[in-house]
């Protein structure tokens, strides 16, 4: 049960007939939540920035139900309204939602929501890389248990579409973000914080700001509760150890931990209530590079919380290839092999996908700016990468990154792979594309691992992963 601000919780029972509702934001889950609760007599407003034609696919889902739209922006009278639900990409200090607050009108969210009325018990999973591969994982692992389960929240339908499906003993795994968490006021039975690494600093006003929004995914647990944190990763180890009422158990790439996930002589090990079981080998994992390995002692560490067993752990890691867009190999040709790493929307992200490869790199990097620090990414791409091919509106300020890298070089005399002639701007990914294809040579991997989001050109980074598929089919 969920205490929004308010007060009062929100009832599986509870009636929506005639209470007045205004949605801002027509993204999934703002879709999700005007038609869920129209559909149970709420009187919905809904409200988005974007003018009509650009809301087609959503416009066209809500079209069976009596919804009163505002469109193009936000006018004063959507404020008319007992309650408001925010979409996740809407920040809470836009004016309208400002005013909303000193009117005293309660706002929500469909996360929110969907917590409080499911049947079933929630895994949640939040960090700043990895919870997809993660998230997806826990599902297979639990499905592999025999457990009726249901992956969502960030990745997917929103779970909302799908909540009179639930029964009580089904398995929930919900991939969390920060800005599904800030301002969420309950935390899962069992949850998971992988790393925490800055991101989102453009929507985020500070780095506290951005750990204060995951830390909401274990500050309201009790004693009965489990969450699972990195070792490895400082931040996510402070949580666990401040911050959690719950158990807490951990998962390590460096060192037994108990209760948890370790390595140790080429395989993955996990220690619950009993002796260590060996999960499987480390050959047994088909996810390249040092973050998937992590991202798989997470995923089994949630899943022995959950009380998974050994063997469905086994099963569904060995037959596990991964999430799309993510390290996704798209094709070799002319013996040049092409991956998909859209989803690097950081320079972090960006990092570990670097580190995953041993071959010479031509990497595609680019998209639009978060605020994030690039000088860490520079210097590791000049061990790494071959050529840098810049697109979009951050090419410049990434090229001076490369550019300043290169004079630490100098000055240290650290050996590069990567020279200054090397990097070459391209403005679009098509032409990005074109010109890695020119300067490719066998052995080499066209990496699109951008370091950037999408939405200088496209509505997300699977729109662009997908445009890069396209383009090296078409090579």
């Amino acid at each position: 049960m969920i205490w929004a601000e308010s007060g009062r919780p929100f009832q599986p029972n509870m009636s929506w007939q005639g209470m007045r509702v205004t949605v801002v934001g027509l993204a999934r889950e703002g879709t999700a939540v005007a038609r869920f609760l129209a559909a149970r007599g709420a009187e919905v407003i809904a409200t988005d920035m974007k003018p009509a034609e650009a809301l087609a696919g959503a416009l066209s889902m809500l079209r069976p139900f009596p919804i009163c739209y505002a469109l193009g922006g936000h006018p004063d009278w959507v404020l008319e309204a007992d309650i408001i639900f925010v979409s996740p990409g809407v920040p809470r200090t836009i004016p309208l939602l400002v005013e909303a607050v000193r009117r005293g009108i309660r706002l929500s969210s469909e996360t929110e929501l969907f917590f409080s009325l499911c049947p079933a018990p929630i895994i949640g999973i939040t960090g700043s890389s990895g919870k997809t591969t993660t998230t997806t994982l826990v599902g297979e692992i639990l499905r592999a248990a025999g457990e009726r389960t249901w992956v969502g929240g960030n990745i997917g339908d929103p779970l909302l579409n799908y909540l009179d499906e639930i029964g009580p003993d089904d398995r929930v795994v919900m991939e969390l973000s920060s800005f599904q968490l800030e301002h969420l006021r309950v935390s899962p039975h069992i949850a998971a914080v992988l790393n925490i690494t800055p991101n989102h600093l453009d929507r985020h006003e500070s780095m506290e700001a951005y750990i204060s929004a995951k830390r909401q995914i274990v500050a309201h647990q009790g004693a009965g509760d489990m969450a699972v944190f990195g070792w490895d990763d400082p931040a996510a180890r402070r949580l666990g150890e401040e911050y959690t009422a719950g158990q807490a158990l951990w998962f390590s790439g460096s060192e037994p931990r108990r209760p948890g996930t370790w390595v140790e002589q080429g395989a993955v090990l996990l220690e619950m209530a009993g002796p260590a079981q060996r999960i499987c080998e480390l050959a047994d994992i088909r996810l390249r590079g040092a973050h998937n390995l992590l991202n798989v002692l997470a995923a089994c560490a949630i899943a022995g919380a959950a009380g998974a067993p050994a063997n469905a752990m086994r099963t569904a890691i060995r037959s596990f290839q991964g999430v799309p867009h993510r390290l996704e190999m798209v094709r070799e040709w002319n013996g040049v092999q092409f991956v998909n790493d859209s989803i690097a929307t950081s320079p972090e992200r960006s990092m570990a996908a670097l580190r995953s490869f041993d071959e010479p790199i031509i990497l595609l990097a680019g998209g639009r700016d978060k605020h994030l620090p690039w000088e860490e990414w520079a210097d590791l791409v000049l061990r790494k990468a071959r050529g840098v091919i810049l697109f979009g509106e951050a090419a410049g300020l990434i090229e001076r990154a490369l550019q300043r890298a290169f004079e630490r070089a100098k000055e240290s005399g650290c050996q590069c792979r990567l020279t200054p002639e090397n990097v070459r701007p391209a403005v679009t990914l098509e032409r990005a594309v074109q010109i890695a294809s020119e300067m490719a040579e066998p052995g080499d991997v066209v990496l699109l691992s951008p370091g950037g989001t999408s939405y200088d050109a496209y509505t997300d980074f699977v729109e662009r992963g997908e445009h890069f598929r396209k383009l090296v089919k078409m090579l």
